[in-house]
């Protein structure tokens, strides 16, 4: 099977564009390539578009009453401070060494710390990388490959930090917290940048503030909604980081369609997730090539995330901008695909609050519920509303569940203190922003700054209760439902997609449960799995 590079995409607005990067990621579609004159000048982001439309069904009037969105700061101005404010050189600042040794200088510069808990050792390190690295930034050099933290200086600064916080050692933090300010730079390399991101959630642990929007930096919920999807859409072209899942997910959902033997049923999507509506298109694309044509009926029901006042609440990438809608984007390119669509769209409504009379389940309708990256802020501990939650799904009783997860364990105060949680998010956090380094080249950028700034919410969201995957595959065989193995479409599909990035990524499917891993530099990130009920279970 060969894969074409596509063309740089100097008008990325254009459907045509956006859609066959998506397409080709489709076994299906590797032979039938797109016919680029049937839809020639379709817009699938037309800018002259109200951005919520009144066609939406939403069971939230009041979310969607007005069509006026108001005026919201973008994150288009960010000058950086002069280098000589931002990077002041060590020896205007000399760091107190915890030993007065007779070694070489110049090997104690060189050498590496190989012990993440030695602060003072860390500190040593980074005046050495201080003045090496000088004004360097934007460095596309992968670093800390293979699970290998050593490079990787600012968890060697964070991690202690954040121990001496749990200790009550305020004097050592205070000595680390003003190391970290020497280094931390949003537009660095990786580390400068998890330094920026790591000593803004310290400082907030510190000051124990609520979080407004002069603290939590560049996030969806304080940008423009148009800058919002655009960054959305680039960041879906660069990094496989939902990409991947979301093509995994498309692809069970035709999966599951191809083993209905009644092919005249409406669909019912539950949609779960973080995609925005980004992942949607291509699944519409897919059910209008189908052999037989589109289900009569295609619904969608998408369970928005709920606005929290206080960030650290919300689930990263879950919220979007006020006014960002993609529901009206859908049900015109559905149109236009001969597809029958429709949305509704549920605003504020807490997962552990669904039902099926909430959601409208019909019998005649093959429900898929589509979990993606949402789940893991359900309590897990007393009481365990996650476990509850998946009963509820395998209550519904759904042809199939996808559920994706991040891989990685939990950081809640719950399953550890407040630094053991804390070195797990900044392990998350670096290799996010390890990546996109990687998926944008080493350049600055507003958009890739408003996607780690969301993803930075890691750091100081307690709510993220993540699991391992085998958790997760625990619960789910134990309310009810089975592992199903994903077919050789979804697998070479996906295989096909990640020859479009960077090649530190990589897919591990799995025969047990039948996940499918996707892992960077050798570390887990996330897994995808389809579920279906189990025969003969009782609920």
């Amino acid at each position: 099977m060969i894969m074409e590079e596509p063309e740089p995409n100097p008008t990325p607005d254009h459907i045509l564009d956006w859609i066959e990067d998506s397409v080709s990621c489709f076994p299906s579609f590797l032979n039938d390539p797109y016919n680029s004159d049937d839809i020639n000048g379709y817009q699938w982001w037309d800018e002259s578009q109200d951005l919520i439309d009144s066609s939406v069904t939403s069971l939230n009037t009041t979310a969607t009453a007005t069509s006026t969105t108001p005026t919201y700061p973008t994150i288009f101005n960010h000058p950086s401070p002069p280098d000589s404010s931002k990077k002041r050189k060590a020896s205007d600042h000399p760091l107190p060494k915890p030993s007065q040794n007779h070694h070489n200088p110049r090997k104690n510069q060189s050498r590496r710390t190989r012990h993440a808990d030695d602060g003072d050792a860390a500190v040593e390190e980074v005046v050495a990388v201080k003045k090496s690295v000088g004004n360097k930034k934007g460095t596309n050099k992968a670093t800390g490959s293979n699970g290998n933290k050593e490079g990787r200086w600012a968890e060697q600064l964070l991690n202690p930090c954040a121990a001496a916080i749990s200790m009550g050692n305020m004097s050592r933090v205070h000595h680390l917290r003003y190391v970290l300010h020497e280094l931390a730079n949003d537009t660095g390399d990786a580390n400068h940048r998890l330094a920026f991101h790591g000593l803004r959630a310290l400082a907030q642990h510190l000051s124990n503030a609520s979080t407004s929007s002069s603290s939590v930096g560049q996030t969806f919920a304080y940008t423009d909604a148009r800058f919002f999807q655009r960054s959305l859409l680039k960041f879906y072209e660069v990094s496989p980081w939902f990409a991947f899942p979301n093509n995994i997910a498309n692809s069970s959902i035709l999966q599951i369609l191809a083993e209905e033997p009644d092919r005249s049923q409406n669909l019912h999507i539950l949609d779960i997730g973080v995609s925005h509506g980004v992942q949607w298109p291509t699944l519409l694309e897919a059910l209008s090539r189908r052999p037989g044509g589109p289900p009569p009926l295609v619904r969608m029901t998408v369970i928005a995330a709920t606005v929290e006042n206080d960030q650290n609440k919300e689930t990263p990438f879950s919220v979007g901008p006020p006014g960002e809608n993609l529901s009206s984007r859908l049900l015109s390119f559905a149109k236009f695909m001969n597809v029958n669509l429709q949305i509704n769209r549920l605003d504020n409504h807490p997962l552990k609050s669904l039902s099926a009379q909430v959601i409208n389940i019909a019998r005649d309708q093959t429900l898929i519920v589509c979990a993606q990256f949402r789940l893991h802020h359900l309590n897990h501990k007393s009481p365990d509303e996650r476990t509850e939650f998946l009963r509820l799904l395998r209550s519904m009783e759904p042809k199939g569940v996808i559920l994706s997860e991040n891989n990685m364990e939990c950081s809640c105060k719950n399953c550890g203190d407040f630094a053991t949680g804390f070195s797990r998010r900044v392990d998350y956090l670096w290799r996010f922003l390890d990546s996109t380094s990687s998926a944008f080249k080493g350049l600055e950028g507003d958009d890739r700054r408003l996607m780690e700034g969301e993803a930075a919410k890691a750091l100081t969201n307690w709510g993220e209760m993540n699991e391992r995957k085998e958790k997760w595959c625990e619960r789910m065989r134990g309310v009810g439902f089975v592992g199903e193995i994903l077919g050789e479409d979804a697998i070479d599909g996906a295989r096909a997609l990640l020859r479009k990035y960077d090649s530190n990524w990589e897919m591990r499917p799995e025969e047990k449960d039948g996940c499918v891993g996707l892992w960077w530099k050798g570390q887990p990130v996330s897994f995808c799995s389809l579920w279906k009920i189990k025969d003969g279970y009782e609920n």
